[in-house]
């Protein structure tokens, strides 16, 4: 007879934390620690090594792979309310098509676009754009939007002010 399967143990420190992405690494403490230090942007391997207490090259090696595999990309993002005339939407978009991935794929590739996920609940795509007074929201919709079928609905909010919500530069 089977026995009743218990919960598996707590992870010891430094065991990687599993993925949920199939076919991914395991994320350990190492590779989060390295991803935190590089937020402040202009920490060099060598601090990042010393503070971690492994080699630079160890701190190398890690950021080459985090990097070919996705999980991390450093860029040069902006406030975009610290640029004059420009400013956020963020877009909840309805489709009428279940093909969600492929269509957020389809809006990714829009100008403007910053980012696209493919969410629960009233919508399918939340997207956010960078605008500004040349490339306004009337542009948005007319020119690019207008391109994708299967758009159902939309509903737009503008960012009126901004706490922390920083972007890469796209227009």
């Amino acid at each position: 007879m089977p026995t009743k399967r218990s919960r598996p143990p707590a992870q010891p420190p430094g065991a990687p934390i599993p993925s949920r992405a199939p076919g991914r690494r395991p994320m350990d403490d190492l590779n989060l620690f390295i991803i935190k230090q590089l937020r402040e942007g202009r920490r060099s391997f060598g601090e990042i090594a010393r503070a971690a207490g492994v080699t630079e090259n160890t701190v190398r090696a890690r950021y080459r792979r985090l990097v070919e595999s996705g999980v991390l990309e450093v860029k040069g993002l902006v406030d975009p309310y610290r640029i004059p005339n420009h400013f956020l939407v963020i877009v909840g978009v309805k489709l009428s098509t279940m093909n969600l991935v492929e269509k957020g794929e389809e809006f990714k590739s829009l100008n403007g676009v910053v980012s696209v996920a493919v969410v629960t609940g009233q919508y399918d795509l939340i997207v956010t754009v960078l605008l500004n007074d040349e490339y306004n929201i009337k542009r948005f919709y007319t020119e690019e939007v207008a391109r994708i079928e299967g758009v159902q609905s939309t509903e737009t909010w503008v960012v009126y002010h901004n706490v922390n919500i920083k972007v890469p530069y796209v227009l």
